[in-house]
């Protein structure tokens, strides 16, 4: 790879709020207690259909699809084909998660299914590592934000005036966030939809305006089209981080049961469409080598201002995207806290991420993940310029995330191979596929994230280094806690 980023049916069994109840007795697995058949589904606290569908769309469409052309121009036109093996391994993980929500409706996604399946020790592990993944995944989404804001300020791009647009922009969804889960959620819910003006104008209008000589040459990485592609998917992921996030809110999401699962699956499919052909029309309006230039950072700006023959659409789409990256961070501001939160309540975590505050949020988590984001986005500001934090930071949380996207597919492996006999023969068959596609996805998108191309070794393995350095800094908070673990509780029945 050349430069990255200028570079880069017994008993009735009953589910609520993360809890398995058989009868009327309360089972705990990781959320608020309920006392059986009359536990409540709705609550003023809680995010219905349309508000969970949202909170998986705005984590997925953040700055990332946005900042994403400029990021895998290096290796060309071929870099679509990378977008679609991406989008193969989300839509797995998200019919994935589906059905493991439905088993463990408790909070924590990925951190619930592991330690179910294989206990308390890899599932620390992989609530560690999906930690790190939401906040230093809200440090990158910062960083690919501020190419927009600088559409309107700070144009010269001054390092400091950088740090500062970050900063302001990890703060506020904080605040909101710790306003309370309902306003946090009406957040989600309209910068959701404001966010689809720039990405249905290229996935619409934007088409009309592809000229297939940009398409070539296809690959211009320098290296194989197999290279390429792995090199570039492994970037292509952070723009579907958040599939599963409906899955690790689930303790605050109405009739977990069902709509997790729903907004998973509607979240995921509806970012995957207007993905794909937005960036078709990306790379058909502006060349390869364009895109890659330095000036044409915030693409889809570049790309609407091509279409428009002056910069007043550029503009249009740089206000719409600095919303959606609000949004994002809204959203993954609530995901990192939830699960240090799940893994408190199960003894995993220090109990001080297990408190709610009076708006009933975990506001310990909040401000101690934003504060972490703030501190990784500034030190990776300090030693290099934004395009290269940006990649760095991406391809580290693509590590992060794909270990427990990984562990999950093992998860639902395993208990698919026990109860086989559960449910039909098409549905066993079906799972076992879905699962296996999203295992090979994931050791891919570890294998491709190193950060390939560079002149440094220790820049080339930046990413490895990051993750493998923040998760050793788990172990000694493992040790600490080890004693005070509960007993994983068993899983309820494939459905």
């Amino acid at each position: 790879m050349s430069q990255l980023i200028h570079p880069r049916a017994g008993h009735r069994t009953l589910r609520r709020g993360g809890h398995r109840a058989v009868g009327s007795i309360p089972v705990q697995t990781g959320a608020a207690t309920t006392t059986g058949p009359e536990a409540p589904s709705a609550g003023p606290h809680l995010l219905g259909l349309p508000q969970s569908t949202a909170l998986v769309m705005g984590s997925i469409i953040g700055v990332g699809i946005f900042s994403l052309p400029y990021a895998i121009a290096s290796y060309g036109p071929i870099s679509l084909v990378a977008l679609g093996a991406a989008t193969v391994g989300a839509v797995a993980l998200a019919f994935m998660f589906s059905v493991l929500s439905r088993r463990v409706p408790a909070s924590g996604g990925p951190y619930a299914y592991a330690r179910a399946a294989f206990g308390n020790a890899f599932g620390f592990s992989q609530a560690w590592l999906y930690w790190i993944t939401a906040w230093a995944g809200n440090a990158a989404i910062a960083v690919g934000w501020v190419f927009y804001v600088e559409q309107f300020v700070n144009k010269g791009g001054a390092k400091a005036g950088s740090i500062a647009i970050a900063l302001t922009g990890l703060w506020i969804p904080a605040l909101v966030n710790l306003s309370g889960v309902r306003n946090a959620g009406w957040f989600q819910l309209w910068t959701t939809v404001l966010k689809f003006i720039p990405l249905a104008l290229m996935a619409t209008v934007g088409l009309l305006f592809i000229k297939s000589g940009n398409f070539t040459p296809w690959n211009t990485s320098g290296s194989s089209s197999m290279s390429a592609i792995g090199d570039a998917m492994a970037i292509c992921l952070f723009a579907y981080l958040g599939v599963e996030t409906a899955a690790v809110a689930a303790g605050k999401v109405r009739n977990a049961e069902k709509n997790v699962g729903r907004a998973t699956i509607y979240g995921t499919l509806g970012s995957a469409v207007v993905y794909l052909l937005s960036l078709v029309a990306v790379f058909g309006i502006l060349p390869a080598s364009a895109l890659a230039l330095d000036k044409n950072q915030a693409s889809y700006s570049a790309a609407a201002n091509e279409i428009a023959g002056g910069t007043w659409l550029g503009y249009v789409v740089a206000a719409a995207v600095v919303v959606s990256g609000i949004g994002a961070l809204n959203g993954w501001t609530l995901i990192v806290a939830e699960m240090p939160l799940a893994a408190a309540k199960d003894g995993l975590f220090p109990k001080t991420f297990g408190k709610l505050s009076s708006r009933h949020v975990p506001a310990f988590g909040i401000v101690v993940s934003t504060v972490l984001a703030s501190i990784a986005m500034v030190i990776s500001y300090l030693g290099t310029d934004g395009a290269t934090v940006f990649t760095t930071l991406v391809l580290m949380t693509g590590i992060t995330a794909a270990i427990p996207y990984a562990a999950s597919a093992l998860a639902q492996l395993k208990w698919r191979i026990v109860d086989h006999r559960k449910g039909s023969t098409p549905h066993f068959a079906l799972d076992m596929f879905v699962a296996i596609v999203a295992l090979v996805m994931s050791v891919a998108f570890v294998w491709y994230s190193r950060n390939t191309g560079q002149e440094h070794w220790y820049v080339t393995w930046g990413p490895f280094l990051m993750a493998g350095g923040a998760a050793l800094l788990g172990v000694p908070v493992y040790t600490s806690m080890r004693k005070q673990m509960t007993k994983p509780e068993p899983v309820g029945e494939y459905r």
